[in-house]
């Protein structure tokens, strides 16, 4: 079962749940005494990016519009009894039996606040909200699940929840595969449900508590015809407004975005009404604060462009900014990162294209991540110009070509290549990467046009045991023929591919590289990676100076061209004394030279600058940790992880639980983690750890590979579960819910037998819904 559809069953169940829950007269509708507010019956129009995933069994609209499109918090219920207005008691009826899988009753939500810090290419989104457990009776808890939908290259960075009196505080420590994690809970309470959900569980919450929450991730703008843009999902459902009228209900947004050096952010375009509260040259800050009637009924959307007047070139940008680091940062070297933006000028000339694509068709390709793969390279296709060529190699325990040679990619070769596909395209085998990257090297080998550029693109969602040797033949064929080799971008396709190896990859050519960890989102990060890989603008680019310096650092080491769809960041560490100016040079696509003199300026006061490094850093010297199997390099990873919050391979996060009265305690840090015992650690400070799930890719799965298992996310982070014969009979749907008499009868009955009976019995109630005896109970009983 899809983890979307886990997740949105459960708050059906626990929709229904909240009927029991009394307001009193007067709310809502006076005519009935269990008044609640009830979801839209049909389902609003959903962006495809943040569309829930579909299937056969998951195209129901009200059902898709259950799931989160805002940050939530919900009630976990596996004791229906315990339902209940904590602050009007009402007569319930019993309920027998236990909600197998748990039911998750949306919290009414009291305040919410959020604030966006953009800097470069990457927006820092730090939510703040309050939510009170209005479901619960008073002297009753429950589990609680904070829910928060965000872009699948989303970052959680942090989590602080406060609740009758205690804290619960995410930090990150590093992996150590000695560690003694003594009384640290393992469970699935925390981690991402789905690419694009984190979740975490907080125990124990009282009937009528207020839960406040703070919860910061960082996400990657996009950036498209020289405008970044965004869209956070911020869009509240009716039914978290709480039914009593008079309370205040506190709406506020701030946006800031810091332009960089010298530069101005212009045409800012927002989908609520922000207020300019200051402008100045490289920075802007908007706010927006109301005491609303209805919360968010929108996705939060914005974009803008930068004008940096300073330094332009050719219509590039570009900026220099030092920083030294700051007290906590180990390595002492001071740091710089300079970018370049492709600017507004969208009739800008594009290199020529020589392309392979190289796409794998094993067995575990076969159905919704193939069809995908498919839809996505009919896109490519139509998207290269006529004077560009191209060739199509589909592998898996063999190869299949397209042509042998290149061909222009004419309407009419389109059309022949689009009907290949169509045709030989069949999911079966397993997975050969070296054969197919071989013969696409030797297709390109011959081209030498100085006003073009080859690639090759590697589309798997698989793992092979020669993926070092391939690198490293990569790297030596890199080192011999120079920038006349193709650009080699990766895309990897689940969590059984080693994303790592198709990072190295891409890197060592000066590609790029693309994931989708859900079979839905193929098409549309594809064609992101396709788009940003093939509109070239600068090629071959080089820096000057940067020799002059000692100790230096460049991440990444092998600097990648500037292309129309994706600005370039390149960061660094260094000791010495840095140049007045930086020479970047490199070539345009009418094979003239382009150069452009960046002139440093002192970056103060911008934190979000090193997160913004940290994760690209993170992610680069991974990579080389993979490769290199150097343990001094993960242990690096995992000290700028900790250092800058943004979680690595190497890290992970566990879940603190301290007594609001015990004095704070300090950050567990790198050292500190493998010198102290955790379980004395627990004790001696008065508090409880949970360790969370790894946030991280992983190295893939050779073993999944090979038995052509699937691509997946991962195991569901919060499984069904049912612990004995009798809790498995009494966890029908309509056994939960409804009181008609036959049902009831049936579980009690349960409850008074041995095992075997309890069997039975379990298998003729699931008999009777092929009488359509359980729907008529649900319809009956259960319906709105």
């Amino acid at each position: 079962m899809l983890e979307e559809e886990r997740l949105t069953r459960a708050i059906e169940q626990g929709m229904k749940l909240s009927k029991r829950i009394y307001y009193g007269k007067g709310e809502n509708n006076p005519s009935q005494n269990y008044s609640v507010v009830s979801p839209p019956q049909q389902q609003p129009i959903m962006d495809k990016k943040l569309s829930a995933p579909s299937s056969s069994s998951f195209s129901n609209s009200y059902s898709s519009y259950l799931l989160p499109t805002s940050p939530m918090v919900y009630a976990v219920i596996s004791d229906p009894s315990i339902v209940d207005n904590p602050d009007i008691p009402s007569f319930q009826p019993h309920i027998h039996g236990k909600c197998v899988p748990t039911a998750l009753i949306p919290l009414h939500m009291k305040q919410i606040s959020m604030e966006i810090e953009c800097f470069l290419d990457t927006a820092f989104v730090t939510v703040i909200g309050v939510w009170r457990v209005h479901c619960v009776k008073r002297n009753r808890s429950c589990f609680c699940r904070l829910i928060v939908p965000m872009a699948e290259q989303g970052s959680v960075l942090g989590v602080k929840v406060d609740v009758n009196g205690r804290e619960y505080t995410t930090q990150l420590i590093p992996v150590d595969e000695n560690m003694d994690t003594g009384k640290l809970v393992k469970s699935h309470r925390g981690g991402f449900l789905t690419p694009e959900m984190f979740a975490i569980t907080i125990p124990q919450v009282e009937g009528g508590s207020n839960i406040s929450v703070k919860i910061n991730w960082s996400q990657k703008l996009s950036f498209t015809s020289g405008q970044f843009s965004l869209t956070i999902p911020f869009k509240f459902p009716e039914f978290v407004t709480p039914p009593v009228k008079g309370n205040s209900k506190i709406e506020k947004i701030t946006l800031n975005v810091e332009s960089g050096a010298e530069a101005e952010v212009l045409g800012l375009k927002v989908s609520h009404p922000l207020k300019i509260v200051r402008k100045q040259v490289g920075r802007l800050e908007c706010s927006y604060e109301a005491d609303v009637s209805t919360w968010s009924q929108n996705k939060f959307r914005f974009s803008y462009a930068i004008s940096c007047t300073a330094v332009s070139t050719s219509d590039i940008l570009g900026g220099l900014l030092l920083y030294s680091p700051s007290k906590q940062d180990l390595d002492k070297r001071e740091m710089f990162c300079f970018y370049l933006y492709p600017g507004h000028n969208q009739s800008k000339k594009v290199f020529r294209k020589e392309v392979v694509f190289l796409i794998d068709i094993s067995g575990s390709m076969q159905g919704r991540p193939l069809e995908s793969v498919k839809d996505a390279l009919f896109a490519a296709l139509r998207n290269l110009n006529q004077e560009d060529s191209f060739s199509l190699i589909a592998l898996s325990g063999e190869t299949f070509l397209f042509s042998s040679t290149l061909q222009l990619a004419t309407t009419e070769t389109v059309e022949k290549a689009t009907l290949w596909i169509q045709t030989n395209f069949v999911a079966a085998g397993g997975t050969n990467i070296l054969l197919p990257l071989s013969q696409a090297m030797e297709m390109l080998s011959n081209i030498f046009d100085s006003d073009s550029i080859s690639h090759i693109f590697l589309i798997t969602d698989g793992s092979v045991e020669n993926e070092k040797h391939i690198c490293e033949l990569i790297r030596n064929q890199v080192a011999a023929k120079g920038s006349r080799f193709p650009r080699i971008s990766t895309f990897g396709i689940g969590i059984h591919c080693n994303h790592y190896f198709l990072q190295m990859l891409a890197l060592i050519s000066k590609g790029h590289y693309g994931a989708a960890l859900h079979p839905d989102h193929i098409e549309i990060q594809f064609q992101r990676l396709f788009t940003t890989a093939s509109s070239t603008v600068l090629a071959n680019i080089v820096v000057d100076e940067l020799n002059h310096l000692d100790a230096i650092e460049v991440y990444p080491r092998y600097i990648p061209d500037l292309s129309s769809g994706n600005p370039l960041i390149v960061s660094g560490r260094y000791k010495g004394e840095f140049p007045d100016s930086l020479k970047i040079s490199g070539f345009l696509s009418d094979v003239s030279n382009f150069t452009i003199n960046l002139k440093p300026q002192r970056a103060k006061g911008i934190i979000a600058l090193e997160r913004v490094v940290a994760k690209k850093q993170i992610d680069l010297l991974t990579a080389q940790a993979w490769l290199s199997q150097s343990k001094e390099l993960e242990e690096k990873v995992a000290q700028i992880s900790i250092q800058s919050s943004v979680p690595s391979e190497y890290t992970r996060m566990i879940l603190c639980q301290t007594e609001r009265e015990i004095q704070a305690f300090e950050s567990v840090g790198l050292q500190e983690v493998h010198r102290v015992n955790l379980e004395k650690l627990v004790d001696s400070k008065g508090r409880k750890i949970i360790l969370l799930r790894s946030l991280g890719y992983g190295f893939g799965s050779i073993k999944a590979t090979a038995e052509n298992v699937f691509p997946r996310f991962g195991d569901p982070l919060f499984p069904d579960s049912a612990s004995d014969p009798i809790t498995k009979a009494a966890s029908t749907f309509c056994a939960q819910y409804c009181h008609c008499c036959c049902c009831m009868c049936l579980i009690r009955t349960c409850s008074h037998v041995n095992n075997q009976c309890a069997v039975v019995l379990s298998q003729f109630i699931t008999a009777l819904t092929c009488f359509g005896c359980l729907e008529c109970c649900v319809d009956l009983c259960c319906d709105f």
